[in-house]
Parts: structure tokens; C-alpha cells; sequence
């Protein structure tokens, strides 16, 4: 569709994983020239110090099983904004185009005839291999990493079977509260009972967490306290860890 000749720009703003340091230089320069931001929730709110004077900073915060704004209404917003021509910033914890809906967005909005830009950001994940300090793609270990969702639409679940057999270090997202599924699901795929495995909560935010054991040890993350949002990790990559702050 062309473009609404008074159309704002939309940027779908990658914010990172918590820590405000991490946003790109891009990330800051936006969010520092933008009118409105509609920020997700698990966006750190220290980056309200790149806001500029005036700024229009609303929350729309989704979060699965909590009263929160729905993704229509998102959109609905978004749209109303830019149509209203303003320059937005959709601010998105992590990167946007990985699980964080932003092709979804993208779409939505330039069907409606608005500019949208991306900008990536780091995403939970590759914090979390910091928080570790282990390298995700370890050529020792693996010949790649496999960053999968717990929750796929219309509630069911990724292929554990063929990812058990993917020799690749697994990132699971969004997968604490079906954390002895996934336990069970790769279990019963085959894999090994002592493959290393390690939970990230708040990773590189004040909040940080970490949990180490192994598969058949990975129910034990929910007793030691760690829950959502975190990062799964699993594989032979972790066994790599040099982090002394986790529990065990």
C-alpha cells in the first residue's frame, strides 16, 4: 500500500535486555528524537533517561497471564499515532523481530500506509550467554544455536524431538512456566539426562539470576527461585560456564 501522505514514522526500537548501557547508539539517537514511545513491558524503565523534553511515554505492557494490553490494541494505538503524525518508538525489549512480534507490527503498519523502520537490539539470550560467560556457538561444542519459544500460536509447542537431535545449543524463551515439559519432552526425545543445562532471569538487568545443572536437574531452577522472564540454555556450551554467581 503507498504511503498516508501525513503519516508519522513508526521505529520498532529494540531496547535490549535490561541493562539501559546496552541499547544501540542508534537506539538512543531515536528514542531521543521521537514524540511518542509505547513501551513493552519488560523494557527497563532507565531508558527513560534518553527521553527527551515533552516526550509522550505510555506502557503497553503484555504479559501472559496478567491483565495487560492486547495486541490489537497495540496496534490500534500505534496507528493512531502515526496517523495523527507523530514519530513513534514501539519499544521492545530485546531485539523486535526475534519473538518480540515485530514482523507482525511491521506489517499491521505498512499496510495502513506508515513508514516503519527497525532497530535491532541485543536480545535475552546473548545476555545471558554473558551472564555465563560462555559462547553460545562454541566450535568445540556446536555448530550453531537454535533460539526457540516454549509458546507457539494457538497454545501448543516446538518440534523437542527434532531439536533434541540438532546438535546445536538450545535457547529456550519464554518456557519457565512449562519448564518440566520441556524437561520431559527432551528426556523422552532422547536426549542425554546429563546434558548441561542453565536458567538466565533478568539477564544483565539489576535483578540477574542464574541457575546451573543439567537437564535432569532442570526443574530444580523453579525451587531455587528463578522464574519469568528468563533464558533456557542448553547444551555442551554450557558446561563452558566461568560465571561463579550462579546457584547450583
Amino acid at each position: 500500500m503507498n504511503r498516508h501522505p501525513k503519516a508519522g514514522k513508526v521505529w520498532l526500537v529494540g531496547a535490549g535486555p535490561g541493562d539501559p548501557e546496552l541499547l544501540t547508539v542508534k537506539a538512543a539517537r531515536i528514542l531521543g528524537a521521537t514524540d511518542v514511545w509505547l513501551v513493552d513491558d519488560l523494557v527497563s524503565p532507565d531508558i527513560a533517561q534518553y527521553a527527551s523534553t515533552g516526550t509522550h511515554i505510555a506502557s503497553v505492557g503484555k504479559r501472559g497471564g496478567r491483565c495487560s494490553v492486547s495486541q490489537a490494541q497495540i496496534d490500534a494505538l500505534t496507528l493512531a499515532h502515526a496517523l495523527a503524525g507523530r514519530s513513534v518508538a514501539r519499544v521492545k525489549g530485546g531485539d523486535p523481530l526475534l519473538f518480540g512480534r515485530g514482523g507482525e507490527e511491521a506489517a499491521f503498519l505498512r499496510a495502513h500506509g506508515v513508514e516503519v523502520e527497525v532497530i535491532n537490539g541485543i536480545s535475552s539470550a546473548a545476555a545471558a550467554a554473558q551472564a555465563l560467560g560462555i559462547a553460545l556457538t562454541h566450535r568445540a561444542h556446536c555448530h550453531g544455536v537454535t533460539f526457540v519459544t516454549a509458546h507457539t500460536r494457538g497454545d501448543g509447542g516446538p518440534d523437542w524431538r527434532a531439536l533434541a537431535s540438532s546438535e546445536t545449543t538450545l535457547a529456550i524463551y519464554m518456557g519457565m512456566g512449562r519448564i518440566g515439559e520441556i524437561q520431559a519432552a527432551l528426556l523422552a526425545a532422547g536426549m542425554a539426562p546429563d546434558m548441561p543445562a542453565a536458567v538466565v532471569m533478568h539477564a544483565s538487568g539489576p535483578a540477574q539470576r542464574c541457575w546451573t545443572g543439567t537437564l535432569q536437574t532442570l526443574d530444580a531452577a523453579l525451587s531455587a527461585g528463578l522464574a519469568s522472564p528468563a533464558v533456557i540454555l542448553i547444551g555442551h556450551v554450557v558446561s563452558e560456564i566461568t560465571s561463579d554467581v550462579c546457584e547450583r
